[in-house]
């Protein structure tokens, strides 16, 4: 967005998708980097994050900012991100090598996710600042992930003429706010959705548009039943991790029903190495948690919300490795969480084609991927060029979704005093973008657009 005489992005994230075309569009900047004078991250993850150190590495040197949660888990998963790569192009090389294919290179590397770090500002939810000349931000709680945040821009109507008392007059202000990702009311460890006070402007994101989640006590029942379902075939559980968001509450659930008996005692298995920098991060953010959460961790001899005292974790390839061979029943929970990279690959192709074995999805995932094509029931995949057909039961559970449905989205927009003037809909396939766009209509909102790629608007 532009404004003031300034531009800035909000988030910079990785497209996820149909291989060539997503690494075309993630290698690619549409503008000069070096005319943008922030950027502004709403969460830390990768679709709203990842193509920052592209950015970087392309000569922008403006400040990022975002909540301190956000900066630290930025840390770890952009240079997780950038390690994945660099693995995975190694292993797609030596198999072009074997093919006579030419090699690859990674999007960026550790050098780059790296450089990131020193451009952030941190700005805690509720605490606004003038980023740039009139232009001031403010993040609230958004409830998706640890740190996440809508973000709140007033835009001074005076434009920087005459004095600062006319720039910051009521009657000339103008109010954006991005939504970034929504979560859920309710959802473990983290605080709801906060409402917003003021938008005239509103970009929101459409991901779950049109579409109902079940209740978080669901999820259990049908996870327990998934667990034991697995464990009489003696088969092998996979859980494509998210490894920030709802996996938290997968990992308490699991633990949580074989401490009940209701499901078979055995290993889990958390085969990422971003998952063990997650836990610390998650502990240092207290001001994240909501009411519960926070009286469970801060008490003396506290209990783990979290159940990552009782994972086991892989640190090195050949621990990773060793997995493959793993005794069974078993869980294995692995990066990433819509298999478009990472661990999870080398489990599925070893494992993709035994009916004992189970994947279970409990993110989002969207379209071309992996994943996507797992659950749409795709009865051969390619993974790492290969072609492997799929033999193993494949199940979703959506009651992890650390993403609002239609209705709270809805609810979000509704809860403003005032309603917006003009809607944006994004971050959404089409069909959940229209129905947000419907409901946004019937609510009486009549200036609803959503916008096609490379279109610009002036409000």
């Amino acid at each position: 967005m532009e404004a003031n005489g300034h531009k800035i992005l909000l988030d910079c994230g990785q497209v996820q998708g149909k291989r060539q075309e997503a690494r075309r569009l993630n290698s690619e900047i549409p503008f000069d980097v070096r005319t943008i004078d922030a950027v502004i991250l709403s969460h830390a993850h990768l679709d709203h994050t990842g193509k920052l150190p592209v950015l970087v590495k392309n000569g922008f040197d403006g400040s990022v900012f975002s909540t301190s949660a956000t900066r630290d888990l930025c840390s770890a998963m952009m240079r997780d991100s950038a390690l994945i790569q660099e693995s995975d192009t190694r292993f797609v090389n030596k198999l072009n090598a074997e093919k006579g294919l030419p090699p690859v290179e990674p999007l960026y590397t550790l050098h780059d996710a790296t450089a990131c770090l020193k451009l952030f500002r941190t700005v805690e939810c509720g605490r606004r600042m003038e980023i740039l000349p009139f232009v001031r931000l403010t993040f609230r709680n958004a409830g998706h992930i640890l740190g996440s945040a809508s973000v709140t821009l007033e835009i001074g109507g005076a434009g920087g003429r005459g004095s600062v008392e006319e720039a910051w007059d009521e009657r000339y202000l103008k109010t954006l706010v991005f939504t970034g990702d929504l979560g859920r009311s309710g959802a473990a460890v983290v605080r709801d959705p906060e409402p917003v006070q003021r938008a005239d402007v509103l970009i929101t994101e459409s991901t779950y548009g049109g579409r109902h989640h079940s209740p978080m006590s669901e999820a259990k029942e049908k996870l327990a039943r998934i667990v034991n379902e697995t464990a009489s075939e003696g088969g092998l559980l996979i859980i494509p991790a998210f490894a920030v968001g709802r996996t938290q509450d997968v990992v308490y659930h699991l633990h949580e029903l074989m401490d009940e008996k209701r499901v078979p005692s055995m290993p889990v298995y958390v085969d990422s190495p971003l998952a063990t920098n997650i836990t610390e991060i998650f502990r240092q953010h207290p001001e994240c948690y909501d009411e519960e959460t926070e009286k469970l961790l801060l008490s003396d001899g506290g209990e783990d919300p979290f159940g990552f005292s009782r994972l086991v974790y892989t640190h090195s390839t050949d621990e990773s490795k060793a997995l493959l061979a793993v005794k069974r029943p078993a869980v294995i929970i692995s990066a990433s969480g819509m298999c478009e990279g990472g661990r999870v690959l080398h489990h599925l192709r070893r494992n993709i084609g035994d009916p004992r074995t189970t994947v279970l999805f409990v993110g989002f995932q969207a379209e071309n991927t992996l994943g996507r094509k797992l659950l749409d029931g795709e009865k051969a995949v390619r993974i790492f060029g290969e072609e492997h057909e799929v033999r193993a039961n494949i199940e979703e559970i959506d009651g992890y979704s650390a993403h609002a449905d239609g209705d709270e989205l809805l609810d979000f927009v509704r809860r403003i005093p005032k309603a917006p003037e003009k809607v944006f809909v994004v971050h959404g396939e089409i069909n959940a973008a229209r129905a947000v766009a419907a409901g946004l209509a019937g609510m009486g909102i009549s200036d609803v657009i959503i916008p096609e790629r490379g279109e610009r608007f002036e409000v």
